[in-house]
């Protein structure tokens, strides 16, 4: 089966569009587990009621597995952050506003935050001293059920032409804090060379949320380190530094 209009590439998958169908590829690289897992953590969102691509189906195309869901029309946030860059306050607004309903929900049966990170630091480069330290820190901070995306960020909403947002790609889902997830967004930022638009949301989900600058930021060694585990080389030296901050206040 040949699929001719390519909406991503990414590493080790491709997405296509198929009239109202998106369907995503992954290489034989990519292991079974992690593809089920991602197509479970979409179904569980799916039943909270928020916007998201619905699943139809995971199935093998040419011998790869695909997840194939709804395709929804429209422009990703950071595409309308680029085409309008005089509405960057309205579109983060809108940004903080969807993040806020996906704290917003629950779900039992996701992964819990806490644990994937504190496998995450086991896996990370860091030195048996920091990770000690690390470990701690996350074991001292509270243990909530709020559903977090895990890579939130504006290339992963897209808004259809009514208005209506809706939330891509659910493989990092969990269960946890979600200041954590505020500052894997705000790290996201960063990493992205973007660090005014980092410190402008960071502000705004703090005041809309009524969270504390230094909560959030407490947190930031902990969801650096776990980010280093993946080793992309490109990032490894920003999110090494944060991760060593372990009194950063």
């Amino acid at each position: 089966m040949k699929f001719e209009n390519v909406l991503a590439e990414r590493k080790n998958k491709v997405i296509y569009r198929d009239g109202n169908l998106a369907v995503k590829v992954f290489d034989e690289t990519f292991p079974k587990s992690d593809i089920l897992n991602e197509a479970l953590n979409q179904a569980r969102v799916e039943e909270t009621g928020l916007n998201i691509p619905k699943i139809e189906e995971v199935t093998k195309i040419d011998g790869k597995w695909a997840i194939i869901s709804d395709y929804i029309e429209g422009k990703t946030l950071q595409q309308l952050m680029d085409e309008n860059p005089d509405k960057t306050d309205e579109y983060l607004d809108l940004f903080v506003n969807v993040q806020m309903e996906i704290l917003s929900k629950k779900s039992p049966l996701l992964k819990r935050l806490q644990d994937k990170m504190q496998s995450k630091i086991s896996s990370s480069p860091l030195d048996a001293t920091t990770r000690y330290e690390l470990h701690t820190r996350l074991s001292s901070m509270k243990r909530h059920d709020k559903i977090c995306h895990g890579d939130f960020n504006p290339s992963n909403v897209i808004i259809t032409s009514d208005g209506t947002p809706y939330i891509l790609d659910w493989s990092h889902a969990t269960q946890g804090n979600g200041a954590a997830d505020a500052a894997r967004t705000y790290l996201i930022f960063c990493l992205k060379g973007q660090t005014d638009l980092a410190e402008k949301y960071l502000t705004l989900f703090c005041e809309k949320t009524d969270t504390a600058r230094q909560y959030v930021n407490a947190w930031m060694p902990i969801v650096a380190a776990s980010q280093s585990a993946k080793g992309n080389p490109e990032e490894q030296e920003f999110l090494l530094n944060w991760a060593n901050v372990c009194d950063w206040q």
